[in-house]
């Protein structure tokens, strides 16, 4: 699923990062100021590159 598509969304503030190895996961920090706030992820690349498999 690496059909890229276009989101259109309204908020309040955009963070751009890189997800760091957690261990089985990926991890992202955000502001404390954030926490319990609905906030939405979007990957901007794909999950895999052509040719590579997902583990």
């Amino acid at each position: 699923m690496n059909t890229e598509i276009t989101i259109q969304v309204q908020g309040y503030q955009v963070l751009e990062k890189k997800v760091k190895d957690a261990g089985t996961t990926g991890r992202i920090y955000l502001p404390k100021e954030w926490i319990n706030k609905q906030v939405k992820i979007v990957l901007l690349e794909p999950a895999t590159e052509e040719g590579e498999k997902d583990e």
